[in-house]
């Protein structure tokens, strides 16, 4: 991707999060609520990923999941009927809805609305091990939409985890503004017919 195209994809993010934060405000009102009145919990949850440069960033989301859920201390992936997730947790993972608040990570420079989905440095040091090309990843934002997530869905076992890189790299080489532009349509239009990845 070009220099000039760089520079419009960021121009697009910048804008993009602003518009997607200010039309989607009812939205974090009715969820902030929705969260709060279950459990009492805390709404936002902060977790570190691993993202452009190989640097360590703070991704945002809903809370879908009790506050004891990784109470070990040992990172853990979302399994299909997690009995970690609430009821309301369940909900918005469903819809994608607890990715919402990632629209700051955009706006912040740390991601992109297309790009790898960022994973936490627990697994990535598991997969790097597998497959260094891993680190190839770093040389773009990672991404708010991303076509492993599209057409691999979550990834919850190493399998898909590896499978997910494999798309990953090939979206590093294939990368356009128009490839973007796809991405962003096509999962749109299945997270608003109900498509479940």
């Amino acid at each position: 991707m070009s220099a000039l195209a760089c520079g419009i994809k960021r121009g697009f993010d910048i804008i993009g999060s602003v518009l997607g934060l200010i039309l989607a405000s009812p939205a974090f009102l009715l969820i902030y609520f929705l969260i709060k009145r279950e459990d009492r919990g805390p709404v936002i949850f902060r977790q570190e990923r691993i993202g452009y440069g190989g640097k360590p960033f703070i991704l945002y989301k809903f809370r879908s999941m009790t506050t004891a859920s990784e109470k070990d201390g040992k990172p853990a992936l979302c399994q299909k009927n997690d009995k970690r997730l609430t009821k309301v947790g369940r909900f918005l993972r469903e819809h994608h809805l607890d990715e919402l608040p990632q629209l700051w990570n955009v706006l912040k420079g740390e991601m992109s609305f297309v790009g790898p989905r960022p994973e936490r440095k627990f697994f990535v040091d598991q997969i790097r091990a597998i497959n260094p090309d891993y680190e190839l990843l770093y040389r773009i934002r990672p991404g708010l939409f991303s076509p492993a997530t599209l057409y691999n869905g979550y990834t919850d076992t190493m399998e898909k985890m590896l499978e997910r890189l494999r798309m990953d790299l090939e979206y590093l080489r294939k990368r356009s503004l128009w490839l973007d532009v796809k991405i962003i349509f096509l999962t749109v239009y299945s997270i608003l017919s109900g498509k479940k990845f």
